[in-house]
């Protein structure tokens, strides 16, 4: 049997491994999401069985567990994988405001704010503004505590076993696509809507994110772009420009992780960052 062929086969083996643990494992976690409550006390181990998954999968091989790419990499490449979820966030909430999908905006969000705060003799734009600095520092900080066991798995591990059987395009769609089914036990129980909508709704826009994602991985060789810009996202995206839009009659339709927005801006990203992939010959 040639190396290339073993290397392969470990490979599969490797994936499968991880695959199985991460299902089992998060299994107990969706159960209590679903069954009991969504709380925090779940819903952060629940992020970190991916981490957890790699590890387990890399004993069973008796591999280390430093072939990790832990390393902190250019910071170029950090910075630039947590603007780019700020900018499609922003191109997209503009979007639906511009186009009355959405208002803007929320004067119950910002009165929480100015509350919270202790900012309450600010104009609107400032107390805007502060609270875009603090989610972008304290609150995404402070969800980098769990997203960056989702990413050690996903990212640190998954994507490069993936690397080595299939080129960049399949790696980035296969491994969004178990990305978003492993996500769907929480879609279907707590989205509120059509099942079948917004599961589509959401595996399109967690697809398209797995493109840009596994571009900076892979081009920094570091884990940490990915954490990075999946904190952006998530902060920016559920923190800041959806609490800030109003309900116009169809608002959900477009807005949120479970709406038709975020999916056509991240497609028209993705395919952008593909582009750049297969001309950078990653």
């Amino acid at each position: 049997m040639s190396t290339d062929t073993t290397e392969r086969r470990r490979a599969w083996t490797s994936i499968t491994i991880f695959l199985v643990i991460v299902t089992a494992l998060s299994a107990v976690f969706h159960w209590a999401i679903v069954n009991l409550n969504p709380t925090s006390l779940y819903v952060g181990p629940l992020m970190w069985m991916p981490a957890i998954a790699a590890f387990a999968t890399l004993l069973i091989q008796g591999r280390s567990i430093r072939s990790l790419p832990w390393k902190w990499g250019r910071w170029r490449f950090n910075l630039q994988a947590f603007a780019v979820p700020i900018a499609y966030v922003a191109i997209a909430y503009g979007l639906i405001w511009a186009f009355g999908l959405g208002g803007f905006p929320d004067t119950e969000t910002l009165a929480d704010w100015a509350a919270e705060s202790g900012l309450t003799d600010i104009p609107q734009w400032q107390l805007i503004a502060v609270m875009a600095a603090l989610i972008g520092t304290v609150g995404a900080i402070r969800a980098m505590s769990t997203i960056v066991g989702e990413e050690i798995g996903w990212r640190g591990f998954f994507i490069w076993e993936l690397r080595k059987v299939m080129p960049f395009g399949a790696v980035a769609l296969f491994s969004g696509v178990i990305w978003a089914f492993w996500h769907w036990p929480i879609v279907v129980f707590y989205g509120g809507g059509e099942a079948w909508l917004q599961m589509s709704a959401f595996t399109i826009m967690i697809t398209g994110m797995s493109v840009v994602m596994t571009y900076f991985t892979f081009k920094s060789g570091s884990l940490w772009p990915a954490v990075m810009f999946h904190a952006a996202h998530n902060v920016y995206f559920d923190k800041l420009f959806n609490p800030l839009t109003t309900d116009t009659g169809q608002t959900s339709l477009w807005t949120g992780e479970y709406g038709l927005m975020m999916p056509a801006v991240t497609t028209v990203l993705a395919v952008i960052f593909w582009r750049k992939a297969k001309a950078e010959g990653l």
